[in-house]
């Protein structure tokens, strides 16, 4: 089997490395930086699998209607679809979500999902992505090995969310004065790096970024 990996985020190289080490008689093509897609040389390479997680950019429409192509999205979808998924269901008080796997079509995240499993939201970020390491390699790891299999989303239980832009980060004094301490924390925990960190302006026109959070009881 042939199968070429794209992707710049760091969970998503850690599942590419996990599955190159576990099928030494396949061949790779790896591309992995947010630079590095070039459709030339996947057409050369003939994938019978393109891997594009934790990819945002637009996929050119002929690579996914000739290949296989498949992302990994961290909502339960049809639920969450759309930019910011972890952002968006963490502050909306989500503690369970899923990590899903689908054959990407000419929506946004529409396509059939080919692996779907439990994924717990709590804890910092880099808690997260550990989790969904370890699940996306294990998901990946089956469809290797069992072959593609799909089901089609119910659309109508379908929900979508714009990705979040760095101005929503600010913790605002009506959110301070109006919100709950879980709300804050919830808000704080989900803008960790690599993401736009939470901050408060202050008076004199600068910014107090905020690391991170605890809630005292």
């Amino acid at each position: 089997m042939k199968i070429a990996c794209v992707g710049y985020r760091s969970w998503a190289i850690d599942i590419y490395r996990n599955i190159k080490g576990e099928f030494p008689e396949h061949e790779f093509l790896l591309q992995l930086s947010e630079s590095d897609f070039c459709e030339f040389s996947i057409a050369v390479f003939k994938p019978d699998l393109v891997l594009f997680y934790g990819w945002s950019k637009i996929i050119p429409n002929n690579l996914v209607t000739k290949y296989n192509c498949l992302m990994l999205h961290p909502s339960p979808l049809p639920k969450y679809r759309g930019g910011s998924p972890l952002q968006n269901q963490i502050i909306r008080g989500e503690t369970k979500s899923a990590v899903t796997i689908f054959l990407i079509d000419e929506g946004i995240d529409t396509g059939p999902i080919a692996k779907q499993k439990e994924l717990d939201l709590s804890g910092t970020l880099n808690d997260i992505f550990e989790r969904i390491t370890v699940i996306g390699s294990q998901l990946t790891l089956e469809i290797v090995r069992e072959g593609l299999s799909v089901r089609e989303q119910d659309q109508e239980q379908a929900t979508h969310f714009n990705r979040r832009k760095p101005n929503e980060s600010e913790v605002t004094i009506d959110e301070l004065t109006n919100q709950s301490s879980l709300y804050l924390y919830n808000k704080i925990r989900m803008l960790q790096d690599p993401y736009p960190n939470p901050f408060i302006k202050t008076i004199d026109g600068k910014k107090i970024v905020i690391k991170g959070a605890v809630i005292e009881h």
